[in-house]
């Protein structure tokens, strides 16, 4: 767990550092190397990015149908009809729309999920609340990690609870994981 702490502030850091024109430019990038993957999906389960994120708002204008994710107090996720969301006491931003139900990332032919950090196993690292790897486990579409440039790494320390994602999207690309 303290690895995973370091890991995670060291990213943080990093992230930090960028500006908002470099965070603008890497939203209009990954949401170009998207297009063709979000224009065959029916339904895209995803996230409004905050603070120091790679940028999901151009990426989440060439979805048909997007769901967004509602924290629950147990930190499992519900889902809710986006792509508008309304700030939360945590700072997250939720759907407006009617709440779907924690089953709802089941119907979603693309997953975009938030991470620090993923390794060339799938091997995710997040914020430490464990709510994604909650809702991957439900989720049979392509799971893809919004990261960005230099944030793949070769390995992270897994736990067994810790649920691997099939691919990342960064500023540069989308790389399917093996």
């Amino acid at each position: 767990m303290q690895a995973k702490a370091a890991l995670r502030a060291a990213a943080l850091s990093r992230r930090g550092q960028l500006t908002p024109a470099d965070r603008a430019a890497a939203g209009r990038a990954i949401a170009a190397a998207l297009q063709s993957v979000l224009a065959g999906a029916t339904r895209v389960a995803a996230y409004a990015s905050i603070g120091s994120e790679p940028p999901t708002g151009a990426a989440l204008a060439h979805c048909g149908a997007v769901l967004l994710p509602v924290l629950l107090p147990d930190g499992d996720l519900d889902w809710g009809t986006g792509p508008d969301g309304t700030p939360t006491a945590r700072g997250l931003l939720e759907p407006t729309g009617p709440r779907l139900g924690r089953e709802a990332v089941a119907d979603c032919d693309v997953v975009l999920v938030p991470a620090l950090a993923v390794d060339s196993h799938g091997n995710r690292l997040g914020r430490g609340g464990g709510s994604y790897d909650r809702a991957l486990r439900r989720a049979t579409g392509l799971t893809i990690a919004v990261l960005y440039d230099g944030e793949r790494v070769d390995r992270l320390p897994a736990e067994p609870h810790d649920v691997r994602v099939r691919a990342v999207v960064t500023p540069s690309g989308l790389v399917l994981l093996g």
